[in-house]
């Protein structure tokens, strides 16, 4: 079961996308399986990372923008070079465990859309797996 999502960003952020992807499982009515969360940008990714200290988003991106800072050396045809390296490194996809019709994310885990270059209309995709 394939389920399209889409969101607007306003900046360069993390998104909790977590209950977005516990109503496709719910929905999809299976109790044991996979989860796959993917993001067809280039400038953007899926990350699972925690979600009870609300500074992690922010510190996240700080992290991310002293790890591939905007270099004018190294930008392409558009200025956002830094936004493809944040996104190659994060990933386009992460792959998550179904057990009892839930997703089995750990107690601190939230599931966050990565914005490297809003803002921008994005889309991600939920694919549920039975297993």
């Amino acid at each position: 079961m394939l389920f399209d999502f889409q969101l607007s960003t306003t900046e360069e952020g993390l998104t909790d996308i977590t209950g977005e992807v516990e109503a496709a499982v719910k929905e999809s009515g299976i109790n044991e399986g996979i989860c796959v969360v993917f993001c067809p940008h280039t400038t953007a990714a899926i990350t699972i990372n925690e979600n009870a200290d609300p500074d992690i988003k922010d510190k996240f991106i700080t992290g991310m923008d002293l790890a591939f800072p905007d270099m004018p050396e190294i930008e392409h045809s558009g200025d956002n070079f830094d936004a493809h390296l944040k996104s190659s490194s994060v990933g386009a996809s992460n792959t998550l465990i179904i057990k009892g019709g839930r997703l089995l994310l750990g107690r601190w885990q939230g599931i966050y859309f990565c914005e490297f270059d809003g803002p921008r209309t994005r889309q991600f995709y939920v694919k549920i797996i039975r297993g």
